[in-house]
């Protein structure tokens, strides 16, 4: 079974799921993480030594619930994550002010449940990111430059002034969609192997990479973990990668 995790408003992932369905995808929800079936073991140090209550930890008798259903964890073939986070407006069926508390729950569990999956997972979570890292812009841009790529620093402007004077919007730049180790995008090769290697410094198998235009010479504008899956060549590559399949750029 193929899992994606996403609000139930996020329509891209609610499509990918029924264009998924000879694979068996479905979509878990927010609402889904109230429902009784949960067993998630949590390993710690020294794991397997010992016969403790608190130290067993076993796959076979660890269980989730997609869609409503309880299933086993061994069903779980891949996991695409769409949620940057647990919000509380999400959790309508929780009561007003109980939701900031609940969410902040949901939000760890998912971090423990999705970085102890075993099956291929696009992003693994970060202690405070459901998508992978929470890099800023100017973090994006930085480890760009670290690795030798031409890029367009990031300015920022300020103002006590009543008047400022209005943001000049920029020519919009293209982009290239790594998943694993295909890069998605209509660019020179140069600029794909530099998406693969900012992907590489960020730890992730899923991002987007924005670069001024189509050229060798083009600069590294930015990144986000968030990728179109409403693009069919990025949904047939995320599903080779979460089918386990991968190919060369």
């Amino acid at each position: 079974m193929l899992v994606v995790v996403a609000s139930r408003h996020d329509k891209a992932a609610e499509a990918l799921v029924a264009n998924w369905s000879a694979y068996g995808a479905s979509l878990l929800t927010p609402e889904d993480l109230s429902v009784v079936g949960w067993r998630h073991y949590v390993r710690g140090e020294g794991d397997g030594e010992d016969e403790g209550e608190n130290t067993i930890s076993s796959s076979s008798s660890s269980s989730a619930v997609v869609g409503g259903v309880m299933i086993a964890l061994e069903q779980i073939t891949g996991v695409l994550t769409r949620l940057p986070s647990i919000f509380e407006q999400e959790l309508l069926h929780i009561i007003p002010e109980d939701r900031v508390y609940i969410a902040a729950e949901m939000n760890a569990f998912l971090i423990s449940w999705l970085s102890s999956l075993k099956c291929p997972v696009l992003n693994r979570p970060t202690p405070t990111y459901l998508l992978g890292p929470a890099w800023r812009p100017e973090q994006w841009v930085y480890a760009a430059a670290q690795l030798g790529i031409r890029v367009r620093p990031v300015r920022r402007q300020s103002s006590l002034l009543a008047s400022v004077r209005p943001q000049v919007m920029e020519k919009p730049g293209v982009k290239v969609t790594v998943v694993g180790t295909r890069c998605l995008g209509e660019v020179e090769k140069t600029l794909a192997s530099h998406a693969r290697r900012v992907a590489d410094a960020a730890q992730v198998d899923l991002l987007t990479v924005h670069f001024s235009s189509s050229e060798s010479s083009a600069e590294f504008l930015g990144a986000d973990l968030w990728a179109d899956i409403s693009a069919p060549n990025v949904a047939d590559a995320i599903l080779e990668y979460l089918s386990g399949g991968d190919a060369k750029c």
